[in-house]
């Protein structure tokens, strides 16, 4: 019986389970003793204190690389005692390491540095071992199918409207060129941290050891793990580098997005069709259904993460004064954001899969509507001095259906030289095409250079 409340653990939970590693409690929990762990050894190495001694690093070692469920447990056993989540993990380190100066441990922090690295170290995981392959995964998906479609004529819409010809090809090149775009911010993003104490000033550090420079202690120990040092903030990191980071998922979702809603047209149009899964089923009551569940599921999901990763924009950049707890109770939705996102992404990736385009009904489409040509007609005009060449094609064809013969009989009356006539006769809705195959070859290029990284 599954009585998960979110459908991430519960209809998903299968699916997402390894997202567990970055956005449960349990992996905050992990996190924390790691930070603790990290600013640990980093002490150790000012020689301020008495070196700790071979075996408790071994003991440090260990426990940073191995934290367990029982662990877990016993953190929260405390928490249950004490209601501090990182208080309780200083004390679980004081027990599990048995230091001979357990007064190391969370030497001179407040929690929110502990709390802010951890957060910060989670998401740089999750960009670098999720999400970021994930992204070239569907990248390479529509770079196929960019490839195979790159010279397949395309009936493009504007307003809904047949409009002058594309290629399948590049149809998904465009989307492969937005993503690409964000691919490259996402790859090059650097978190931000902050290890400054209990309102940013680092009181209680300088207090102990007024001679240490603890600016750059600070600096220095944030860049050591990749992150950009902040040290001027309030009690905590002021969440707008989070914010950029949301932003960017914010935008990769609006990009899948507007491609599910496209790809969804298409397939209603019949410019594209789906493989149908056998054994599955479209409709409880009409049997030759094969619906676009994958697309309109990722949609879904898109609505969802944009929502919460919105909000929490709007909020996580607010705090009263030097800090209040509605960032802390906020920052646990962080997960669901970004998985939703993750959700929707891989469900996009399973449509796109089993995605072909019907060449037929592409083609078929195209010579239905002989009209296109106006607008390469009325162009050829305009090079060749026609008064008002525009009007004159506006005249036959806005709001009408033109046959291509009709069209080649309003060709024979222009006063234009043969050659021009005979150029213009030559025109094929379904060839005209422009730079179409041009352009997805050169974003294809563009993507498999960051596929073959």
């Amino acid at each position: 019986m599954d009585k998960s409340i979110s459908p991430l653990d519960g209809r998903y939970g299968k699916r997402l389970e390894h997202l567990g590693e970055y956005f449960s409690e349990y992996a905050l929990m992990r996190m924390r003793i790691i930070t603790e762990l990290r600013f640990l050894e980093a002490l150790n190495r000012t020689k301020l204190f008495k070196p700790l001694s071979v075996k408790e690093l071994e003991t440090i070692h260990s426990t940073e690389n191995n934290f367990s469920e029982n662990d877990y447990k016993r953190i929260k056993e405390i928490e249950a005692v004490i209601n501090h989540d990182v208080k309780s993990c200083e004390i679980f380190l004081q027990e599990r390491l048995g230091l001979n100066q357990p007064n190391m441990i969370h030497f001179g922090l407040t929690s929110e540095d502990v709390n802010n690295l951890a957060y910060t170290f989670l998401f740089k995981e999750y960009v670098e071992k999720e999400q970021l392959p994930q992204l070239k995964e569907l990248i390479g998906v529509l770079t196929g199918h960019a490839k195979n479609w790159a010279d397949i004529p395309f009936p493009a819409r504007t307003h809904g409207q047949i409009a002058s010809p594309t290629t399948g090809g590049k149809e998904m090149a465009v989307f492969i060129a937005r993503l690409i775009r964000q691919y490259n911010l996402l790859k090059n993003f650097i978190f931000t941290g902050k290890l400054n104490g209990a309102t940013g000033n680092y009181s209680a550090l300088s207090a102990a050891f007024p001679d240490y420079d603890w600016l750059k202690f600070s600096g220095d120990f944030l860049a050591g793990y990749g992150l950009e040092p902040n040290l001027v903030t309030t009690q905590i990191e002021d969440h707008d580098n989070w914010a950029q980071y949301f932003s960017i998922t914010r935008q990769i979702n609006h990009i899948v997005l507007d491609l599910d809603r496209d790809i969804w047209l298409y397939l209603t149009l019949g410019y594209l069709t789906i493989d149908a899964d056998k054994g599955a089923v479209g409709s409880s009551t009409m049997p030759h259904k094969v619906n676009p569940i994958n697309f309109e599921n990722s949609e879904g999901n898109v609505q969802v993460s944009n929502s919460v990763l919105g909000g929490l924009i709007d909020k996580l950049g607010n705090s009263r004064m030097q800090r209040d707890l509605s960032d802390s109770t906020s920052a646990r939705n962080i997960g669901v954001g970004l998985s939703h996102s993750y959700l929707a992404v891989s469900e996009t990736i399973r449509g796109l899969k089993k995605l072909q385009i019907n060449q037929e009904r592409c083609l078929e489409e195209l010579n239905n509507h002989p009209e296109l040509l106006a607008e390469p007609v009325q162009t050829i005009l305009r090079r060749e001095g026609v008064d008002n060449p525009y009007n004159l094609l506006k005249d036959i064809t806005r709001g009408k259906r033109v046959n291509l013969e009709e069209l080649r009989k309003f060709i024979g009356t222009l006063d234009v030289s043969d050659k021009v006539k005979k150029q213009l006769l030559s025109l094929e809705p379904a060839a005209y095409l422009g730079e179409a195959v041009r352009i997805t070859k050169m974003v294809v290029s563009q993507a498999e250079d960051i596929l073959n990284q």
